[in-house]
């Protein structure tokens, strides 16, 4: 069965995506830490993020650079943290979250719950930047 990731990719469920290109693909996620945290997800799906290939690895952290920063640029913050969980979905992705104190990436805390003009304001803020 298709990650929710997949289904996001394969447009068959919505995401606020913010780039894409033929193997990654950002998008926010729905219950930030902060508003602006962002999903990069190669578009193959491989649960484990060291099982994948080194090519797509690499390509991986380029592709979410480059999101990076246009975050940066739309979110105010004083940079931008990059985490790897990978428990919560069986697809390699990365956390991008926008910081202003090291809470910012607890993972721990309550999540917020974004309206869907807020999620649709900030993804076009950090596509502008792009």
């Amino acid at each position: 069965m298709p990650s929710i990731f997949t289904r996001i990719i394969n447009r068959e469920i919505p995401g606020y995506i913010i780039a894409e290109d033929a193997n990654y693909i950002a998008f926010l996620d729905i219950s930030p830490l902060v508003l602006g945290h962002t999903l990069v997800v190669p578009k193959k799906e491989t649960d484990y993020i060291f099982d994948a290939d080194d090519e797509t690895l690499a390509g991986l952290l380029v592709f979410a650079k480059k999101v990076a920063k246009a975050i940066e640029k739309a979110v105010p913050c004083k940079r931008i943290g990059i985490s790897v969980i990978g428990l919560e979905v069986p697809h390699t992705h990365v956390h991008l979250v926008p910081m202003n104190s090291a809470d910012d990436v607890n993972f721990t805390r309550h999540k917020l719950s974004p309206s869907k003009e807020a999620l649709a304001e900030v993804t076009e803020a950090i596509r502008k930047n792009l």
